[in-house]
């Protein structure tokens, strides 16, 4: 389907987010391609029974995991990647072998109307459906009665999600999004850290949960390290990035509104240009920026980042450790001293240590959240265990029944008892 289809996902994509051809393949179409296929090629090994030590006291016997599918699952996707964290978690429940019903975001409205055409042509319909809709159809989704709820987005859905699961005490899956900081060090490769930081954050207009939400900088190289990051904007967009073809779009006016909303939150340091027709926000830098303001105080979630200047790797440690756990967390540092002293000392979803974003790309990292930021997780053999029940089963032979696993209990069997647990 995705490859045969490739164009029109293109197409779809470029309508929703403005987004060009290259870069849907990259972060939908082909993300999901590289996930199925590595699903497909590990399945028969993800999905058979596990051998694990028997205790002595069971002895002789036997002991395994058995993977089983948990029923009905409900996968919820976002809009930011509407096919990739659409098609990504699904095809994990389908390979652990649940059915599946999938709401893709309304937001994203030309991808879900193409998944909602394309799906039933490519995969049975007696066990894999979408649900297209708003609201009224995932509330009425949620008070149906699934075994496993898999929803990608922002925590005030995603605790609304929580509480309908309750209801049915059904488990989730929740991957949320949050602040996610980036600390860059006074040892940093300024010229590395610009160009990461950049992709990152201004990939898909900053409509990434895991992009770089805001910089934590150490102040004798904050100004260098912003001077560094305009230059990495002309480069990968020009000097008009409004007339980029690489450059997204945002993908509302009511996300572009509220983006705009923000931008007094500190002095424009770069960029600020918006045009309300076109939802397009330049790539945007703000600097003497109020750690109380708007733009500190909620997942920005587009193409605005702060730059903050501290004077020590400690005052951006406890900076980030006075804030909820974040979906991701980056640090530049040569010094590895600073680089293990910010991953021992913070906690997160997951870090890339001078880089960015791709600590998630990779099938053997589950990528997930914690605390406010999302529980469970997912991507590799991961994705496909979050669907399953791993029972456990112990065989025992009837061989042997020594006695001393009986009443009465005398001091020598109890003693006997005691070394062998």
């Amino acid at each position: 389907m995705l490859r045969t289809h490739e164009v029109e996902f293109a197409a779809a994509l470029k309508t929703d987010l403005g987004r060009g051809p290259e870069e849907a393949w990259l972060y939908d179409v082909g993300f999901s391609i590289t996930e199925i296929e590595l699903m497909l090629k590990n399945l028969k090994k993800w999905t058979a029974p596990r051998k694990v030590p028997t205790p002595v006291v069971a002895k002789p016997g036997s002991s395994r995991r058995i993977p089983e599918p948990l029923g009905l699952v409900l996968v919820i996707a976002p809009w930011n990647y509407p096919v990739q964290l659409l098609l990504v978690p699904v095809a994990g429940a389908i390979a652990a072998g649940n059915a599946v019903v999938m709401k893709p975001s309304e937001v994203s409205s030309a991808t879900s109307a193409l998944l909602g055409r394309l799906v039933p042509q490519y995969l049975d319909a007696s066990a894999i459906r979408v649900v297209e809709g708003g609201v009224p159809e995932t509330t009425e989704l949620l008070a149906q009665r699934f075994d496993h709820i898999f929803y990608t987005g922002n925590g005030t859905v995603g605790r609304v999600v929580m509480r309908a699961a309750a209801e049915h005490l059904t488990p989730v899956t929740l991957e949320l999004g949050g602040k996610s900081p980036t600390i860059v060090d006074q040892s940093a490769d300024l010229d590395v850290a610009a160009r990461r930081i950049t992709w990152a954050k201004f990939v898909n207009s900053g409509q990434t949960c895991v992009a770089p939400d805001y910089v934590l900088a150490h102040r004798s190289i904050a100004d260098s390290l912003v001077a560094k990051i305009a230059e990495s904007i002309t480069g990968f967009y020009g000097s008009d990035p409004e007339k980029s073809k690489d450059y997204s779009r945002v993908i509302s006016s009511r996300h572009y509104d509220r983006l705009v909303g923000m931008l007094d939150s500190g002095k424009v340091a770069i960029g600020g240009q918006h045009t309300a027709t076109d939802r397009f926000i330049a790539p945007t830098v703000l600097v003497d920026v109020d750690p109380e303001s708007k733009v500190m105080q909620e997942e920005i979630f587009g193409p605005i980042l702060p730059v903050i200047a501290v004077d020590s790797m400690d005052e951006a440690i406890t900076f980030v450790r006075s804030r909820p756990h974040p979906l991701a967390l980056y640090v530049f540092a040569e010094d590895k001293s600073v680089c293990n002293a910010v991953v021992s000392s913070t906690t997160s979803g997951g870090v890339t240590v001078n880089g960015t974003i791709f600590h998630m790309t990779g099938p053997h990292l589950p990528f997930g959240g914690v605390g406010e930021s999302g529980m469970g997780a997912y991507h590799g053999q991961a994705g496909v265990d979050v669907f399953q029940h791993l029972k456990p089963v112990l065989t025992r032979s009837t061989k042997l029944d020594p006695s001393i696993a009986y009443p009465p209990y005398t001091k020598r069997k109890f003693s006997i008892i005691k070394k062998l647990v």
